[in-house]
């Protein structure tokens, strides 16, 4: 196996993001730019463990409420506990799980730490969320995710990274054609209606990060033709909640929806 081709003197978006959530896996350039993004928006740490916890719980109730068992989680990121194959196994270990991101240090961890129990399975691509036909066709989805069933697709803080709205219905169109109906889509996504929020994303833009916040309406037209499950597009700590985060300290929004 070659060894990861790290770049370790820029910052990237999937190591800030570890840094900013008390993890190791990441360099000074990442660290010098975590502090200047949450100088200007201060609440940015909290708002990534609303996520996180938001993707955990959109995670269960796919696998435990509507019994979904096949998983593409695209936009990874580096491993924090619970990740998405921690929770949907522990409902049905035999779920089937296939990871997709291109940053080479979360490809080396994911490696090692995204585990599956032994009745089902956790895969690992290494690519763009850009490059769908890549994606759906490489072996890991092949050889895991079965067409005929239902596939869950998650998009967590990942389209923010890209601005460009008909770029982002091409990923999102690509994405979800394959599978049938029943198939689902959860996203989260930087919101316009936090002025942190809207700061942060223009910290990353500074720094060389592509970023972009977005209005619910913008997020809801992302779900187009698809059946918005309730509460609909919130921010990321009133769907479904069970434990309680200010409103004020939450930069992301995101809905799940449903293909009819």
């Amino acid at each position: 196996m070659p060894p990861a081709d790290l770049n370790t003197a820029v910052p990237h978006s999937a190591r800030i993001y570890d840094y900013l959530l008390g993890g190791k896996d990441n360099f000074e350039a990442d660290r010098r730019a975590a502090a200047a993004i949450v100088e200007s928006s201060p609440s940015l740490p909290i708002s990534m463990r609303a996520n996180r916890q938001y993707m955990a719980r959109v995670a269960h109730y796919l696998a435990a409420d509507r019994g979904i068992r096949q998983f593409l989680d695209i936009g990874t990121g580096l491993p924090t506990s619970p990740n998405l194959h921690e929770v949907v196994q522990k409902v049905d270990p035999a779920a089937r799980i296939v990871y997709v991101d291109n940053d080479p240090i979360v490809l080396v961890h994911a490696r090692a730490l995204l585990t599956s129990a032994p009745e089902g399975s956790t895969s690992y691509i290494d690519a763009d969320l850009r490059e769908v036909p890549a994606i759906l066709s490489s072996p890991e989805v092949t050889q895991n995710i079965d067409p005929a069933r239902p596939v869950s697709i998650s998009l967590i803080a990942v389209l923010q990274f890209i601005p460009d709205e008909d770029e982002a219905h091409r990923i999102i169109d690509g994405l979800l054609a394959p599978f049938p109906a029943g198939s689902t889509l959860a996203i989260s996504t930087v919101t316009a209606h936090n002025p942190q929020a809207v700061a942060a994303a223009a910290a990353y833009r500074a720094r060389g990060i592509p970023a972009k916040e977005r209005t619910d309406a913008e997020v809801t037209r992302l779900f187009r033709g698809l059946d918005l499950i309730d509460p609909g597009v919130v921010l990321v700590n009133r769907w479904r909640p069970d434990t309680e985060v200010d409103d004020e300290h939450v930069q992301m929004s995101g809905g799940v929806a449903v293909k009819s």
